[in-house]
């Protein structure tokens, strides 16, 4: 049951299900929390008037947790360096990867094993970048030049596991393992025909069932594999798992997928949506925003579809943005306490000229775009519009 009650009135223990303003103009980080310290009672007091708390998902700060909130860890990660000092070590660290990812697949399409000292290694730079400031690696790894869909795809799934991994807070080697789940639980594809990968319009049912031997193709490579985290094999079959059991291989449904599982299976289909694919076209990321949140407690479950949402932001690092001056963007990085505001380097005019140098807004400070009014996102273009590179960027 819910009802609203004054801040001036909180109690510890509280569930605070609802805000009198939305939460993406609050610090919160989550979407719903039991009120447990000093900080989020001031950011409460300071931010709103009144909230919803719902009783019977309060609790007594002795309780154990609840079902259904065991998705959020404790691990607390400051960010060590901004998006302009990490997007160097973020190329690095990506250019390495890629270069691990073209390999691998190689290597299994001609019967040998899986490198795991290598992927170990590629891991472990990934995740480190990430952890330093996740903006900077989403933003190269958005703006990058697109080869073919299957590399693409693995190394963008992975980015954007482990930076959803450290925005809930697990620890590091739940980060890590996210990491190498969301490269390789798709390696089982190299065992497909291309002319099926790549067939444009719908499959054959035959064609479909077959397609779907992938998931059980990239485990026993896994399991063959010695040296990767003992779980995985396991783990890479839930990415085509749906909440409500119409997934495959095992039609599990909620929570027997578990929180990597979904986790697994939101940035598989995110990913997907908004890349150009050999047999369907990108959405912008508002659009794949949306039917994620439609499909929440239907394909996915809804407290980990909202936070990802969260996570992504209105206005994801790495989109193409089209501001009210008319003039075209690219969100660099976002304002976790006004997520309506990101920073946003303008790289075309409003007759579409290429700006040299550029200009940065942060609009969480509401730079002004006339006299009477500041600077607002339009809304976001689909990606690839716009031509631009990350070593475009920060160029004066």
């Amino acid at each position: 049951m819910r009802k609203s009650v004054p801040v001036s009135e909180l109690r510890f223990g509280m569930y605070i299900a609802e805000l009198d303003r939305p939460w993406t103009e609050t610090p919160f980080r989550f979407q719903g929390f039991v009120l447990s310290t000093e900080q989020q009672l001031e950011a409460l007091k300071k931010y709103c008037k009144s909230v919803l708390v719902d009783s019977e998902r309060s609790t007594a700060l002795t309780d154990a947790p609840r079902p259904g909130m065991q998705f959020f860890g404790k691990t607390v990660y400051p960010e060590k360096a901004s998006v302009e000092q990490e997007l160097g070590p973020a190329r690095a660290a990506f250019t390495n990867s890629h270069a691990l990812v073209q390999e691998a697949l190689t290597k299994v399409r001609l019967g040998h094993t899986l490198d795991a000292e290598r992927v170990r290694g590629a891991i472990e730079s990934l995740t480190e970048s990430v952890l330093r400031n996740p903006d900077a690696m989403l933003l190269f790894s958005q703006l990058r030049e697109k080869g073919d869909y299957a590399e693409s795809h693995s190394l963008d799934v992975s980015i954007y596991m482990t930076a959803f991994g450290r925005f809930l807070q697990l620890d590091q080697r739940q980060v890590e393992l996210l990491g190498y789940l969301g490269l390789l639980q798709d390696i089982g594809k190299v065992r497909l025909p291309k002319e099926l990968l790549e067939k444009r319009g719908r499959l054959t049912p035959g064609e479909l069932a077959r397609a779907k031997l992938h998931v059980n193709y990239s485990a026993q490579i896994l399991r063959t594999t010695p040296g990767l985290p003992p779980e995985l094999p396991d783990l890479a079959t839930l990415h085509h798992e749906r909440y409500d059991g119409s997934g495959y291989p095992n039609r599990l449904r909620g929570s027997q997928i578990g929180l990597i599982g979904s986790i697994a299976a939101i940035a598989d289909t995110y990913d997907a949506m908004t890349v150009q694919r050999p047999y369907a076209d990108a959405v912008a990321p508002s659009a794949a925003i949306s039917s994620l949140y439609k499909w929440r407690d239907v394909l996915f479950d809804a407290g980990i579809v909202e936070q990802f949402i969260r996570f992504i932001g209105i206005f994801p690092v790495g989109s193409l943005v089209e501001l009210n001056s008319g003039e075209v963007g690219v969100v660099i990085s976002q304002n976790p306490e006004q997520r309506l505001k990101p920073r946003v380097m303008v790289i075309r005019d409003a007759k579409g000229i290429e700006l040299r140098p550029q200009k940065l807004l942060d609009l969480s400070r509401s730079p002004k775009a006339t006299a009477e009014e500041s600077y607002r996102i339009l809304r976001t273009l689909e990606q690839g519009r716009v031509p631009v590179r990350s070593d475009q960027l920060f160029m004066r």
